[in-house]
């Protein structure tokens, strides 16, 4: 029996994670904490709702009083802290609420559980504070490359060897923190809290680093998902610069399937990396999508590449992330199991045939229904 609270579990990857953990460990009792802000939705989670080892909670992380005493009520022994500001569009716009969220809601679930789990008999003993980050901390990597060939398959890390491309630098767990945005600034800082409560108080923490993640329920102000439905209805697609900003993309179901591993048998105080070793130029990825989606639209293969839009570039916007996930897969044997192809036709597949979940996430429907049902309290 373990009693784990999931935070930002009504979100992208943390419902993904939510959903592995109720289905794969009924002796667990999984409590899925989330504000419910406009990425939090309670619809990715319909099929796990009425398990006898899930439940919801709505609170905010910033919240520490409440969340102390939840920590008490359900005798707490595992945090997965998923809560967090993850537009960088939106951080430049508002970097406040991202320091709020992303620092001082760290710091206060890691202050309640340094007071909780202190005040047992055991203290840190079977307990972990497990941290999800993100690669952007890390800065960015030189292009050296900058012809370089898009793999036609996701190369596993298994190989021991990168596929052929962008850049011969990698982020490691060794790698500076060289964080260029509001939103990955505030993402190092909260890394910076989590490895100094492990360095100062003997809590039991882990940190990991993730590259790109895509697939179902994403909130579709994101890049993938966002150009589905602009497809769909030919809208355009607008493209920062001239779209040959690199990213490593990950399927969020490999992501949550690490999460799982270095969960239960990762070292403490340990930093991992988590990455599908799969580098693509914007603009690539966005001519696959066009390609997939017409495809499967019964349109002409390609017929909609004319709703490319080139758009002002972002504020600080890193030229090139890219991971090196071989620490993980040597101590731990994870790799990623998806095909970039087979993932994104996957992905792309799920969306067009779940409009209706699209449609209530781009109206805004979905938040007055939680409104009306949860209002500002929390549920017990």
């Amino acid at each position: 029996m373990r009693n784990i609270i999931i935070t930002g579990g009504a979100g992208f990857i943390g419902s993904h994670v939510v959903r592995l953990f109720v289905n794969k460990y009924p002796e667990y009792n999984i409590i899925n904490l989330d504000k419910l802000t406009y990425a939090g939705n309670l619809a990715n989670l319909k099929d796990v709702e009425d398990k006898p080892n899930y439940k919801f909670v709505k609170m905010d992380i910033c919240d520490f009083d409440t969340f102390y005493k939840l920590m008490q009520d359900e005798q707490i022994d595992g945090i997965i802290h998923l809560a967090a500001e993850s537009h960088v569009d939106r951080s430049i716009k508002d970097p406040f609420t991202f320091a709020r969220t992303n620092v001082m809601g760290t710091l206060s679930l890691l202050q309640a559980a340094k007071l909780y789990w202190e005040s047992l008999p055991e203290k840190y003993e079977g307990k972990l504070f497990y941290h999800i980050s993100t690669d952007e901390v890390y800065g960015a990597l030189e292009m050296t490359n900058p012809e370089g060939i898009n793999p036609p398959f996701m190369t596993k890390a298994s190989s021991g060897k990168h596929h052929e491309a962008y850049g011969e630098e990698f982020f490691l767990e060794t790698t500076k923190y060289a964080p260029h945005s509001p939103y990955s600034a505030s993402k190092a800082s909260s890394d910076h809290f989590v490895r100094a409560f492990h360095d100062t108080y003997g809590m039991p923490t882990i940190v990991t680093n993730c590259s790109n993640n895509y697939g179902p329920y994403q909130f579709p102000e994101k890049l993938i998902p966002l150009f589905i439905n602009n497809i769909r209805y030919r809208k355009s697609l607008p493209v920062y610069g001239k779209g040959e900003n690199v990213r490593d993309w990950l399927y969020v179901e490999d992501h949550a399937r690490a999460i799982d591993t270095i969960f239960h048998n990762g070292r403490v105080a340990e930093t991992y990396n988590i990455g599908g070793f799969n580098e693509w130029k914007n603009i690539d990825i966005i001519k696959v999508i066009i390609q997939v989606v017409d495809r499967m639209l019964g349109r002409e293969e390609g017929e909609d590449m004319d709703l490319i839009t080139y758009v002002t570039d972002r504020l600080g916007h890193d030229a090139r992330y890219a991971i090196d996930s071989r620490k993980l897969q040597t101590e731990l044997g994870w790799e990623p199991s998806l095909q970039f192809e087979e993932g994104i036709e996957k992905t792309v597949k799920w969306y067009l045939d779940n409009e209706g979940w699209l449609n209530d996430v781009t109206s805004g429907d979905y938040q007055k229904y939680y409104d009306n049902m949860y209002g500002d309290k929390t549920i017990e």
